[in-house]
């Protein structure tokens, strides 16, 4: 009887997890995914089919989908966004963070690139906004300068912006615009930007990305001065390739590491606690590849 008593028990102790049974204990989750950037610029016309093709690469890879401005051609009416965005990138619509172009200021206002993105797209009086991706600050300013106020000291948008890095510091940083302040495709560099440039560079932004000429293009770590800054640069990625055109590189810039003006495609970015991960992805039948990893300063 008393063995019987002390088999019992015992089963009782293990069925209560006394013995640390595995049947009590908390299943374990996978760790969460880092987030992904992925997107471009220059992207949709009713005469081109390059947009439809970058929105096919949209469609196998998840994440929140940016775009480099310049997003309908010619002139960002609402009825084009409807018309010539909206069937392609316009499916990936509620994960996507936009950036406005010049050519959709070609609408007074931006009205159709505001009306079409509504929220997401920020204050339409000012083009520029933040969010949080992991541990990474978003920063999407808006290069349209005359549009807004300007872009260099004491304008609305360096308070702006001055005020976000302070608030919100992180340990990673990528910025967005459309006209790109080092380029050697045929639009070049725009000196517009140079001194938000600063302002980041100075804050310790990690990576900048734009769009405005019709190529993809990499550049090594560089200070305001435009020179290799290997320990405290941004790399900036110019990435035009959306799908409406593609233009010629003119003159070399000396900091440019890859270039491509034939292959539209997107750039995925793999943002990690204190690293980055870049891929361009070509569209089918596109051969072109680029990719890499950075560190955080």
């Amino acid at each position: 009887m008393r063995k019987e008593l002390v088999v019992t028990l015992l089963f009782a102790l293990a069925a209560r997890g006394a013995w640390g049974s595995s049947a009590q204990s908390a299943p374990v989750r996978p760790p969460e995914p880092d987030p992904v950037l992925v997107g471009a610029g220059d992207i949709a016309s009713c005469d081109s089919g390059g947009d439809e093709k970058t929105a096919a690469l949209l469609d196998t890879i998840e994440g929140t989908v940016f775009t480099l401005g310049d997003n309908v051609y010619p002139n960002g009416t609402a009825k084009q966004f409807l018309q010539c965005y909206d069937p392609s990138w316009g499916r990936h619509k509620a994960r996507t963070r936009p950036v406005p172009g010049n050519h959709d200021y070609r609408t007074s206002g931006a009205a159709g690139y505001f009306g079409y993105f509504g929220g997401a797209a920020g204050d339409p009086r000012t083009g520029y906004y933040a969010y949080d991706l992991g541990t990474w600050r978003v920063l999407v300013l808006n290069s349209n300068c005359r549009q807004v106020g300007g872009c260099g000291p004491g304008s609305a948008q360096e308070k702006w912006l001055l005020e976000d890095l302070a608030a919100r510091p992180a340990p990673c940083t990528v910025a967005m615009w459309h006209h790109p302040r080092y380029s050697s495709g045929a639009h070049g560099d725009d000196t517009d930007m140079r001194h938000l440039w600063k302002v980041l560079y100075d804050a310790g932004a990690d990576v900048v990305l734009a769009g405005h000429d019709h190529t993809y293009e990499r550049f090594a770590p560089q200070n305001p001065a435009g020179e290799a800054d290997p320990a405290r640069g941004i790399r900036e990625f110019v990435v035009g390739t959306g799908g409406r055109s593609h233009y010629e590189f003119e003159k070399i810039d000396r900091d440019s590491e890859v270039r491509n003006n034939t292959t539209y495609g997107v750039l995925k970015l793999t943002l990690r606690p204190s690293s980055y991960d870049w891929e361009f992805v070509p569209v089918a039948g596109g051969t072109f590849r680029d990719s890499g990893s950075g560190t955080c300063h």
